[in-house]
């Protein structure tokens, strides 16, 4: 006999409050209500009976969302799915795994399977360099998006803009604005600005 939606809630409740009881989460235990009685019963449960709760039809739980709770998850939740989506997009425009790493704390492994899967073609070697009018346009921007914060570092959502604004390549964006970032050394184009 086929379980219900409710029978497969119970089970899993009961498989999460077995699992309490072998590491011995008593606050869990309380928090669901389950009182020593309650305890001991969940003791002797074996996988037999948890595969039998799915043919019952009884439902021995009262459950309530803590919106104090839900929504804060909510929130980091789509957070990271934005997060991902940046990462995807940054990697799509060739970011190279030392900006992903640094920005994301994403390791080669990861960058790697998110490349395979992007299908994005493997470059070799340096970026190029950016000419003395793009270095200029690249200067500009990048001095007007640090321009009112306190810290210089930009995040991933800030050099996907200026790669799209000025045309130039992801990774010689990266090389050139860490540089200016972390050496203080100002190309000869933008000495003037």
């Amino acid at each position: 006999m086929m379980g219900n939606k409710e029978s497969e809630l119970t089970t899993a409740i009961m498989q999460y409050a077995i699992r309490c009881v072998a590491e011995g989460d008593q606050p869990a235990l309380r928090n669901m209500n389950f009182g020593p009685r309650e305890v001991d019963a969940l003791r002797e449960m074996n996988l037999g009976d948890l595969c039998h709760i799915e043919t019952l039809r009884a439902h021995c739980l009262k459950i309530a969302l803590e919106r104090e709770v839900y929504w804060p998850m909510v929130d980091e939740l789509r957070d990271r799915r934005k997060s991902a989506e940046l990462q995807k997009l940054l990697i799509s425009a060739d970011a190279g795994q030392d900006m992903m790493e640094k920005l994301y704390g994403m390791g080669a492994r990861e960058y790697a399977r998110l490349r395979r899967m992007l299908v994005v073609e493997t470059t070799s070697g340096r970026p190029p360099e950016p000419s003395e009018a793009e270095t200029q346009t690249l200067w500009d921007t990048w001095k007007q998006r640090i321009e009112d914060r306190e810290e210089m570092s930009l995040q991933g959502k800030d050099y996907l803009a200026m790669h799209k604004e000025t045309g130039i390549a992801l990774r010689a964006i990266w090389s050139q604005t860490r540089r200016w970032t972390e050496y203080g050394k100002l190309p000869a184009a933008a000495n003037g600005s």
